[in-house]
């Protein structure tokens, strides 16, 4: 299949195809990178902290009784919560803007609830370790990037389908890496723009609602906000006790079948506008919870209609689970890692190929291989020093990319300089999974630990055989 485009058309597209993919470059591979490893940031979590007592059920009262031990003493906050076990998160915790804790089994509070090396994958993803406010929008942007990337790529092959399936495995290795891009590209292309679009929403939105706000309602950004995602009721004070446990069962009751409660949230503890939310979970939708608001003493107010109003807010409350591939189970999470490495490698043979057509070699070339092989080596350094030591590792990750490209620039050679810091990796997975079996001892051998360790194994064995290659990119 061939589209009919000018050949001014053709060469424009190009162009710009080219320098979208240098201006995005190694923050495009960052973002999709650490965004294939997200898909199992719960299962991380788990792992991380393989000693938290876990289980399915808890009892509405045992919650109730736990939320108002946990708020003795607690800061003033605007919000506290209770994550209840759900599909995948077999844990309980209740959190306030300033103290997080596990609930055990018994319904005692245990001990903090923490996971820093799951935050420092999660926050690469969503903010490039920047201040959120900021860190969002540019990455967002790099969304937008993305869809512009996707199209122009489109006009600037218009061979692309009719080569799907043409793959040059020897040879030439500018034309490998070429037809490594354009075929994953091709293949990925409506899971790409769908990452690409529901990426862009996230840190976008904000601004849109600005938008809106100024063109729609009179400069009240705040009315949108309140349209789309539910306004604060109008309340007087009833002086009763928090009703935890009968607004649960109240919210399973008004549910349909299967639907499971996944989180509660005290909007302005102990404030005059004191009211709770209950988020639930329904089966076989993509929104990630329909929410029941009730007073604090139990009387029940309304839904906000995430799962039977406007078709716009159930699309926008669906975002986050389409995003992240959380539904449908372990096929669809192993789905996501499979398309989302293909995009980081797409991201990262555009700029091998840039670099190749330059005929000459320079600190870029070394600049890009510590990049490219040293950011993996950061990942699994940083959770070292912090999963088995303790050691808070954001400026280790950091240090560990760094110190790759300073080592890049002096080695001044692609291939050995690739190989040493894969052959790193490699080792450095190993003393992962046995620092952590040592760490947490029969611990590790629960839950989600031993499969992110089996996981953890299998990937040192194929960033072995990759380095073995004697062509490895």
């Amino acid at each position: 299949m061939a589209f009919k485009l000018s050949p001014a058309l053709v060469k424009n597209s190009l162009a710009s195809h080219s320098w979208l993919g240098l201006l995005t470059g190694a923050l495009m591979y960052w973002v999709c990178l650490s965004g294939t490893l997200a898909v199992l940031y719960q299962d991380f979590e788990r792992w991380e902290t393989p000693q938290v007592p876990e289980f399915t059920e808890v009892s509405p009262e045992d919650l109730e009784t736990a939320y108002q031990t946990f708020m003795e003493g607690q800061e003033a906050t605007e919000h506290a919560y209770i994550l209840m076990p759900r599909p995948g998160m077999p844990r309980t915790v209740l959190m306030s803007d300033h103290d997080a804790r596990v609930l055990n089994a018994d319904g005692t509070l245990g001990d903090t609830a923490a996971h820093p090396w799951t935050h420092l994958l999660t926050d690469l993803h969503l903010y490039l370790h920047l201040p959120s406010s900021w860190g969002m929008i540019v990455v967002s942007t790099l969304g937008v990037m993305l869809c512009a990337l996707i199209l122009s790529g489109f006009l600037a092959h218009p061979n692309l389908f009719r080569d799907a399936f043409h793959f040059r495995r020897k040879g030439n290795g500018r034309l490998e890496q070429t037809d490594l891009h354009n075929r994953l590209s091709v293949w990925g292309s409506p899971f790409h723009l769908m990452i690409a679009v529901t990426g862009a929403f996230f840190g976008l939105a904000s601004i849109m609602s600005w938008v809106a706000g100024q063109a729609f309602y009179d400069g009240d950004r705040d009315a949108v906000i309140e349209e789309i995602y539910g306004g604060h009721p109008d309340l007087e004070p009833t002086g009763e006790p928090l009703a935890i446990a009968s607004v649960l069962r109240q919210a399973i009751d008004r549910s349909p079948d299967g639907a499971v409660p996944i989180y509660l949230t005290v909007e302005h503890p102990e404030s005059e506008e004191e009211h709770l939310i209950v988020g639930t979970q329904y089966p076989d939708r993509l929104i990630y919870a329909e929410q029941f608001v009730f007073k604090g003493d139990g009387e029940y107010l309304h839904t906000v209609g995430f799962s039977d109003g406007e078709p716009g807010r159930q699309a926008i409350f669906s975002v986050y689970r389409i995003h992240f591939g959380a539904f449908g189970g372990v096929g669809v999470k192993l789905l996501y890692i499979a398309l989302g490495l293909a995009l980081t490698v797409v991201s990262v043979t555009g700029i091998n190929i840039w670099l190749a057509k330059r005929r000459h070699r320079d600190y870029l070339n070394n600049l890009w291989t510590g990049i490219v092989w040293g950011t993996p080596l950061a990942f699994v350094i940083s959770a070292i020093t912090q999963v088995v030591a303790g050691i808070p590792s954001v400026l280790i990750f950091w240090g560990v990319i760094i110190a790759s490209t300073i080592y890049a620039q002096w080695r001044d050679q692609d291939a050995p300089t690739r190989r040493v810091l894969q052959y790193l990796t490699v080792g450095t997975l190993l003393v992962l999974v046995a620092g952590h079996a040592l760490r947490f001892g029969d611990d590790a051998f629960t839950g989600a630990a031993p499969w992110i360790n089996a996981g953890l194994i299998a990937t040192a064995v194929a960033v072995l055989l990759w380095a073995r290659r004697p062509s490895a990119a």
